[in-house]
Parts: C-alpha cells; structure tokens; sequence
C-alpha cells in the first residue's frame, strides 16, 4: 500500500471518528438543549451544526472541480437559529456529513496531487482535507463542551469514565495480547 492510499484511509478513519463523537453529544441533547447558548454572542449546538452542514455542502460538492465557497451558500444564514426540532437539527447533521464523506471517500491517489480552490485561494487537496479537519474537529469539540455543561451530572462520557484511565489501558494491553 502507498502512502497516499494509507493517508486516504487513514483521513477517512479520523473523520469517521469524530462524526462519532458529535453524534454521541447530540443524542444526549433533546429539545431546549440544542439551543442553549452562554450569550447572545454564542453559538447554540443547533447553529453549530447547521454552520458545520453549510461548510460541508459548500466545500465538498463539486470538490475537485469547482470553488469551495459556492454561490448558493448563504453562510450567514447558517448562524441564525431556526432549526427547531431535534430531528430537523439531525437531518441538517447528517446532509452534510453524507456529502462530505462521501467526496471524500471519492478522492483517490492522484488526486492527492492536485489542487482545490476555496474562497479564490489555491489549495493543495492534502492541505484543503486537513484544514477541514481543523475546522470540524474545533466545531464538534464545541458540541461536546456545550452538551457537557447543559448535561450537567446528566452527561455520559464520549471517552474513558475519569478515574477509570488504569483500567482502561489495562484492558487494552490484555486484549492486545490475546491477538
């Protein structure tokens, strides 16, 4: 296997897990929860995931041939709260992310090679992947902290359990060994 086919599979893995880690945060919301916000100037969970779908369909529809930020985009749009129900919220969640893995799941080694534009700016499609990463990894983190704090003792951890990391590693080692 080349390197690039390793980088391919292994990027598909990493957002595959992290889409995880969203979907584990937003099950354990339900109603006024998904539209909790510190302030008038925070994001609730409901924008952040409608902000997140909006970024996905833009950049990754047409992704190797067309600009990333496309004309149909309304991205202010996107951080004005009117999804209402938890389903409306889950269906937004879930467009996005079927377009984005989707494209990406579509990439292939010589297309590593390549370059994407977004917003007018030329990208290496390795560069144009990883910055997406950064980007929804720091919008699902926000997730998780905001579903945590409304959550309260309610939370269940998308993680190890604190106090439980020894036990944890043990049993990776333990079943590392039977393999």
């Amino acid at each position: 296997m080349t390197i690039a086919q390793t980088y391919l599979q292994v990027i598909q893995k990493r957002f595959k897990n992290v889409k995880a880690l969203g979907d584990g945060a937003l099950a354990q919301l339900e109603g006024a929860e998904f539209h909790w916000v510190y302030h008038e100037e925070s994001n609730s969970v409901a924008v952040i995931v409608k902000h997140v779908s909006g970024n996905m369909i833009s950049r990754w529809t047409d992704f190797l041939t067309t600009d990333g930020e496309k004309t149909t985009r309304n991205r202010d749009d996107e951080f004005i709260n009117s999804l209402s129900t938890k389903e409306s919220i889950l269906e937004v969640w879930e467009e996005g992310w079927q377009v984005f893995l989707d494209a990406l799941a579509g990439i292939t080694e010589s297309d590593l090679q390549g370059y994407v534009t977004i917003r007018g700016e030329k990208l290496e499609v390795i560069d144009a992947i990883e910055r997406q990463m950064a980007h929804y990894s720091q919008h699902i983190g926000q997730i998780i902290f905001i579903a945590k704090q409304v959550k309260g003792s309610d939370w269940h951890t998308l993680s190890i359990e604190k106090g439980q990391s020894q036990e944890f590693n043990k049993a990776m080692l333990e079943n590392s060994h039977e393999k």
